[in-house]
């Protein structure tokens, strides 16, 4: 089967790799219909963080199981099914916590030794556990939605609650990234909030983010970009933030935004290692949460909403390529020309 690899920075290639297969009696093959491109994949690709040569790519993808192992009684070949970024068993401590990215037996697609997302087929641990068939008769409109559920809808969600963010609430989000597009969406539509600031001075992606729920929109950054928060907030600042950048200069930041006894939720990898120093947060009383989302947590409830029509978060993906074009793909979100790249399967 063919399967995109890390080759070097600046160059992911496609090639023959072995077919996706049984390993496991829980496993289940799942035969990729639509791959991503996330934003944590370029740390690699830029040279901020070291890849071994030849290594899977990507953990964001849909697809059609072929093949369930003896033990599997969930999931049944030819469901249509949405594949969070981790799998897990969703039985352990953990996952009983709703914390399914910290399950004692899980582990991430395209990590040493398993199949990256961004490729024809995949196989996938703990399928009872890790698979969310989607239910009734979704056709292909529905996979731009049910693809973005994979990853960046459940953790820019996931941010908006960790911020507390209930209904007729005010939020700030920092990050124009699909993560705090989904951030936006989340936050409105699917928890309420009146009031939604996102930080973009990208005209493109500030459009997708006023098309999710924003009502306003604020271009500045550092001093300015808080001063301006502040000013449309009578001087207190936002009770909600969602910082979804993961920089020492995002999280300044979203301190600096929030009001007293505010709270800040954080989903955004901190791949360049911020620094927080906690005196600010202390003499605010501010709240802290941050994590990564477990988007198994949330499939079912957003997956209902998607078939429904209620929520659209498919128009993160502006760039749609063949497989075999997925170098094009990392050099346009790169280059920040494109917001987030959706890989169609031979």
């Amino acid at each position: 089967m063919r399967a995109a690899l890390f080759q070097s920075v600046g160059k992911v290639i496609v090639d023959d790799v072995p077919d996706a297969s049984l390993s496991e009696p829980t496993d289940a093959v799942v035969r990729v219909v639509r791959a991503a491109v996330c934003g944590s994949d370029l740390w690699s690709y830029r040279g901020i963080i070291n890849r071994a040569e030849g290594a899977r790519q990507g953990h964001e993808f849909i697809g059609v199981v072929e093949e369930v192992g003896a033990e599997v009684r969930t999931v049944r070949p030819g469901d249509l099914v949405v594949v969070p970024f981790k799998w897990s068993d969703n039985t352990c401590p953990a996952c009983l916590d709703g914390v399914q990215t910290s399950c004692e037996r899980g582990g991430t697609f395209g990590a040493a030794g398993t199949d990256g997302g961004q490729g024809e087929a995949v196989r996938v641990p703990w399928a009872d556990g890790t698979l969310v068939t989607v239910p009734g008769d979704a056709g292909e409109s529905l996979y731009p939605a049910l693809l973005a559920a994979t990853d960046v809808m459940g953790t820019g969600l996931h941010g908006a609650v960790l911020a507390g963010v209930t209904a007729g609430s005010t939020v700030a989000v920092i990050g124009d990234g699909a993560v705090g597009l989904c951030a936006v969406l989340g936050a409105g539509a699917v928890l309420g909030a009146e009031r939604v600031i996102l930080m973009s001075r990208h005209q493109d992606r500030a459009a997708v983010g006023r098309r999710f729920g924003a009502t306003d929109v604020i271009a500045e950054r550092g001093e300015e970009g808080i001063a301006a928060v502040r000013e449309l907030t009578g001087g207190l600042g936002v009770r909600h933030v969602v910082e979804a950048v993961g920089t020492p200069e995002s999280w300044s930041m979203a301190v600096g935004m929030a009001r007293d006894g505010g709270s800040i939720g954080a989903v955004g990898v901190p791949h360049t290692a911020p620094t927080l120093p906690l005196f600010q947060p202390l003499v605010h009383n501010l709240s802290l949460s941050l994590g990564i989302a477990p988007v198994r947590r949330y499939l079912p409830d957003l997956l209902s909403r998607i078939t429904a029509g209620t929520l659209d978060p498919g128009p993160v993906f502006d760039n749609v390529l063949p497989l075999e074009e997925v170098d094009r793909g990392y050099t346009a979100m790169a280059a920040r020309e494109s917001i987030k790249t959706m890989l169609t399967m031979p």
